[in-house]
């Protein structure tokens, strides 16, 4: 779930950006971040470009998913300090490390950011595809993901714990965002509907 406790930093991560390389841009939280709202003009450019071709509901939810999704997967699979000479650590007991991380300083930010994972995915997939208008169904399936997450931290011994309550969290974080876009795919049948549509009339 977390990295191994790590050496204090003696400066902020966004004075490291300014002086940094390319691993400070690439191998940081901070650098993730700012890459993301750096990608936003280009994620808008996408939209309009795809939605005047498949219809703009289309659009949202394929770069909805895609902008959405991956800085959060990059984020959790950034390397800790000891990666690679650290074997994987793997937790399977559910809620001990939820419970450990609530009784934290740091339970806001690793319980959200859990939660935010997949909840891109969990918000437009159900738009976007008929298959997955369904709360459980994109339980199941952000279930699916996040261990396939997990398994990297692992194989990859990032100096992370792979842990189980990190899949139960991103997948509940999906199926309350598929749960909080239900009024859209509920009413559209999924953006498919509308793709089909536009064709027609194209």
């Amino acid at each position: 779930m977390d990295r191994a406790p790590q050496p204090p930093l003696r400066t902020s991560p966004w004075e490291g950006l300014i002086h940094g390389g390319w691993h400070t841009w690439f191998g940081s939280v901070a650098g993730v971040v700012m890459l993301t709202a750096l990608a936003f003009p280009l994620a808008a450019v996408l939209v309009w470009a795809i939605g005047r071709r498949r219809g703009l509901p289309v659009a949202l939810a394929d770069v909805g998913m895609v902008y959405g999704t991956v800085p959060f997967v990059w984020v959790t699979l950034l390397p800790g300090y000891r990666a690679g000479a650290e074997p994987g650590r793997v937790s399977l007991v559910p809620f001990r490390d939820l419970i450990a991380i609530a009784e934290s300083s740091a339970a806001v930010g690793q319980i959200g950011g859990n939660l935010l994972v997949l909840a891109a995915l969990g918000f437009f997939a159900p738009m976007r595809f008929r298959a997955l208008a369904s709360v459980p169904r994109i339980l199941a399936l952000a279930a699916g993901c996040s261990i396939v997450i997990e398994t990297a931290q692992y194989v990859l011994r990032l100096d992370r714990v792979s842990s189980i309550d990190d899949v139960l969290l991103n997948a509940v974080g999906a199926a309350l965002a598929a749960a909080a876009s239900r009024r859209w795919w509920e009413c559209s049948g999924s953006v498919t509907s509308a793709t089909a549509a536009v064709a027609r009339t194209g």
